[in-house]
């Protein structure tokens, strides 16, 4: 499965990369969508929060209020993401490798 900067460069942008972590930015307008793609392992900081849905390679959603300033952590996952509310999400993403 595709990785998130390679489906929407125009959404996530790689700030650094080396043999243990990948961090990426993701800035995303309402409306903003990013096709089925993959993550391994992640932490996760919003610094704006927002209203976003995951959808699974099976169909299944799954909607999420983020606040500002919230850390999150994420298993490997595979989904497809849009952002469902009514301002820019800001998210900074650090993926284990």
């Amino acid at each position: 499965m595709p990785d998130a900067a390679i489906v929407a460069p125009n959404l996530y942008k790689v700030l650094l990369e080396n043999d243990r972590v990948r961090v990426l930015e993701y800035r995303g307008k309402p409306g903003d969508k990013a096709a089925m793609h993959s993550h391994p392992a992640l932490a996760a900081y919003a610094l704006r929060g927002g209203k976003v849905k995951f959808t699974s390679p099976s169909g299944e959603t799954t909607e999420a209020e983020l606040g500002d300033g919230q850390p999150m952590f994420f298993e490997a996952t595979e989904h497809a993401t849009e952002n469902i509310g009514t301002t820019e999400v800001h998210i900074v993403l650090v993926e284990i490798k």
